[in-house]
């Protein structure tokens, strides 16, 4: 199944959806994640394993967390070779003043925004999607 290539259909045909719950990112020594973790994303690093999980797992499991963020997700099947999609819509966030730490999985892409900044970011992409 390959997905979309096109930057200009990529933009014009996303919709963006926000997934529920708080997020954080977190590190843990290298093979270290504790079991009985449900992280929405785990990546191996030289420095440590990093994790995105709900803050309240986190705090549950005594892990130091940052970035409290909300998470967005794009519905298009982006194609993992795509140039310059994650580009054009950091852009836009940066318009905003709004950073954000994409991730992109085999089927679409996922947006972490800073918490409180989530409804400006989906107002952000529907107008960017719209025009």
């Amino acid at each position: 199944m390959v997905g979309e290539t096109d930057l200009d259909k990529l933009t014009g045909s996303m919709s963006a959806e926000l997934v529920p719950g708080l997020y954080v990112f977190v590190t843990v020594a290298p093979g270290q994640v504790p079991p009985g973790l449900s992280p929405r994303m785990v990546f191996e690093e030289a420095e440590g394993t990093t994790l995105i999980l709900l803050k309240s797992e986190a705090e549950t499991h005594g892990l130091a967390y940052e970035f409290p963020c909300r998470m967005i997700t794009l519905n298009i099947h982006s194609s993992l070779e795509a140039v310059g999609f994650m580009a054009r819509i950091a852009t836009e966030l940066a318009r905003h003043d709004m950073g954000v730490n994409p991730v992109s999985g085999f089927y679409h892409d996922h947006l972490f925004v800073p918490d409180g900044r989530e409804n400006d970011a989906l107002a952000a992409l529907k107008d960017m999607s719209s025009a």
